[in-house]
């Protein structure tokens, strides 16, 4: 239902991935450039092997690539999959304006409603 090209597991990954605060920041700062993993888990409070698993969950998600450099691991942001979650954002947004513009009108076409009448139900 979200967007045609992605598939709910898809899009589960994506915003499970972005769920997470230090997911965002790590994309934040990778999308300045490309970082090693050891010089991402200088900026946590965490252990290497935390922030890996936190990469690994973007790269799971295809919002970061890694490339291996020597001994290193390189991180770079993939702006192909921000777009990715962006798109599905818009068709959920989409969908939900559809609705709301459909209850309006039958709320507009239904005789028994009065848009000014604010009561909540019988005086007493």
């Amino acid at each position: 239902m979200v967007v045609d090209e992605l598939s709910d597991a898809t899009v589960d990954r994506l915003f499970h991935a972005l769920a997470d605060t230090t997911r965002r920041d790590i994309l934040r700062r990778c999308v300045r450039g490309e970082l090693s993993v050891s010089r991402l888990a200088e900026a946590y409070p965490m252990s290497f092997a935390a922030v890996q698993k936190h990469v690994a969950v973007l790269e799971r998600a295809g919002l970061v690539t890694k490339r291996r450099s020597g001994r290193e691991q390189l991180v770079r942001t993939d702006p192909d999959a921000v777009g990715r979650a962006r798109q599905a954002l818009d068709e959920l947004e989409s969908a939900w304006r559809g609705r709301v513009d459909r209850m309006a009108r039958l709320l507009a076409e239904d005789p028994g409603t009065d848009e000014n009448d604010t009561t909540e139900g019988p005086e007493r």
